[in-house]
């Protein structure tokens, strides 16, 4: 409830900004964003952030359900953001157009798309964490666990951030992305079920 409320919201926010923000109609170039209006959005994805994160730890009760919470609730919080855009403006009318995805620390450009398969991956991954919280064999994260993932999730920022402060990146680069995403899913799902597996033997 609390990520299809806050969606909605963000979708709301963004799509009073995309009027101000759309070149002739078209997503991108975009026109430059005004400073009183660029410093404003760094306070407010700092806010969302601080939200969502909030959300993770009153809801678990472990370590590994607070993660696992607040991957779930922003996966979902993203999803329902791009729904709730194309009930409000008809957008995005693909899940190949580019959106503006973030500004910290510089712009995050990307296909609709690539978000939607990290949210997609979070959901599952964070709701897969949070089932583990409930066993009485939990998960244990080594610093070897936590290495590796966050190399997975700096490639996929990598493809994201990778456009030279370019507003009108001529192309996204999808084999980064999706190494980053595949290494990423790929080790958690042999993690939890190695761990599964050990749990049955003992």
């Amino acid at each position: 409830m609390f990520a299809g409320a806050f969606a909605l919201v963000e979708a709301a926010v963004v799509s009073y900004l995309r009027i101000l923000l759309l070149n002739d109609g078209h997503n991108f170039p975009m026109v430059i964003i005004p400073p009183d209006i660029y410093y404003i959005e760094l306070w407010r994805e700092g806010a969302t952030m601080v939200m969502l994160v909030t959300v993770g730890t009153l809801v678990g009760t472990t370590l590994l359900g607070r993660i696992g919470s607040f991957m779930f609730a922003f996966g979902a919080w993203d999803i329902i953001y791009y729904l709730c855009l194309t009930f409000f403006i008809g957008w995005p009318s693909s899940l190949l157009d580019l959106d503006l995805l973030f500004l910290i620390p510089v712009p995050w450009i990307a296909p609709v798309l690539a978000p939607v398969l990290v949210s997609i991956g979070l959901i599952v991954c964070g709701g897969w964490l949070l089932l583990f919280e409930m066993e009485k064999n939990h998960l244990i994260l080594s610093k070897k666990d936590i290495a590796i993932e966050l190399v997975a999730a700096s490639v996929i920022l990598y493809s994201f951030m990778n456009n030279n402060g370019n507003s009108y990146p001529e192309k996204f680069s999808w084999t980064i992305f999706l190494s980053g995403l595949i290494v990423g899913i790929s080790y958690f799902i042999w993690r939890v079920l190695t761990s599964e597996k050990d749990a049955l033997r003992n």
